[in-house]
């Protein structure tokens, strides 16, 4: 997926800009797979505590990797079948029955794929490397093709959104009911997703709450039907280039990825009306919207802003001092 050169720029100053460490980051992990470079969406699993699915980006291949938060090795790999040559995998999710969604979806051109792909396959009961094989669908938007990386699986109904990265009018768009795996599956617009540019999103096991995070903030939503509610910015923390969010089993906790070779994940406290025992103090999520909580960003997005100038600042000073030389 191409970068902008600001976020790569700002992932040089990581270190230096890092979020300090609070006492729940202990439950976070590193992803040790030498494999994984491109972690670009995190799934928890329901029926095997403390594992997590992740998967590469682009040029990788059929391949999802299940990740033992306890150690951050990887304990099994499955190769999809039937889905021939991926593009640009982007997002994974868990829908009812313990099934995996993969979302093809990226599109490095900015929206230029006449169709993109939805992938699903049974998470395996055990975990071990194997093949699975996958049933696969033609996805279209109803207005245009677009890039997208955030794909979620209502957990009660089963049905499957998008977000499209769009930072002005972006949306939610709702695929049909049941997808058809041999027609068109065209997804529809529903709510708009505004000042966001979306890198992944995840809804709450109850299926009440939706994330959607981007580079350097997230934001909470009532799930409201679908009409979705903006209600909390969310505390993020400043791990490189921000790529993937997944609600844990249970509900209590939002743990955010990044990419890059041993990247980490780190939790957070889910906000309130997840299922879990969330809180909206400052040790927990964030600020509420309702609660006079600024909708312009939010400090992370502040913060990743300024980074960003920082970093650009140092790339065009030495390439000015390479100039004059």
């Amino acid at each position: 997926m191409r970068r902008p050169f600001a976020v790569l720029a700002a992932a040089l100053l990581v270190g230096a800009f890092a979020v300090p460490a609070s006492a729940d980051e202990n439950d976070g992990f590193t992803i040790k797979d030498p494999r994984i470079t491109e972690s670009s969406g995190l799934a928890a699993s329901r029926q095997h505590p403390g594992i997590y699915w992740t998967h590469n980006d682009s040029d990788d291949g059929a391949y999802l990797y299940a990740v033992d938060s306890a150690t951050g090795e990887t304990v099994a790999t499955v190769t999809m079948t039937g889905v021939g040559s991926p593009r640009d995998v982007e997002a994974i999710s868990i829908g009812p029955g313990n099934e995996l969604w993969v979302g093809d979806i990226g599109d490095n051109l900015g929206g230029t794929w006449p169709y993109v792909w939805i992938y699903r396959l049974p998470e395996p009961k055990q975990l071990r490397d194997q093949t699975i094989k996958a049933t696969q669908y033609v996805v279209k938007y109803s207005d245009g093709a677009r890039d997208a990386e955030s794909l979620v699986v209502h957990p009660k109904t089963g049905r499957v959104y998008i977000v499209d990265k769009k930072e002005e009018g972006g949306h939610l768009y709702e695929g049909p009911a049941e997808l058809s795996p041999s027609g068109t599956n065209v997804f529809k617009p529903i709510a708009p997703v505004d000042n966001l540019q979306a890198t992944d999103a995840t809804i709450s096991p109850n299926g009440q709450k939706l994330v959607i995070r981007s580079y350097f903030g997230a934001y909470a939503y009532d799930w409201n039907g679908g009409d979705i509610k903006k209600t909390d910015r969310l505390r993020v923390p400043f791990l490189g280039q921000g790529e993937s969010v997944t609600y844990t089993a249970d509900g209590t906790k939002l743990m955010y990825g990044a990419e890059g070779s041993r990247s980490s994940v780190e939790p957070q406290d889910a906000p309130e009306g997840g299922g879990g025992s969330g809180s909206k103090s400052p040790s927990g999520s964030g600020s509420s919207l309702s609660d006079g909580g600024d909708d312009s960003g939010g400090g992370n997005i502040k913060r990743g802003a300024l980074i960003v100038a920082v970093a650009c600042a140092v790339v065009f000073g030495v390439r000015r001092v390479f100039r004059k030389g």
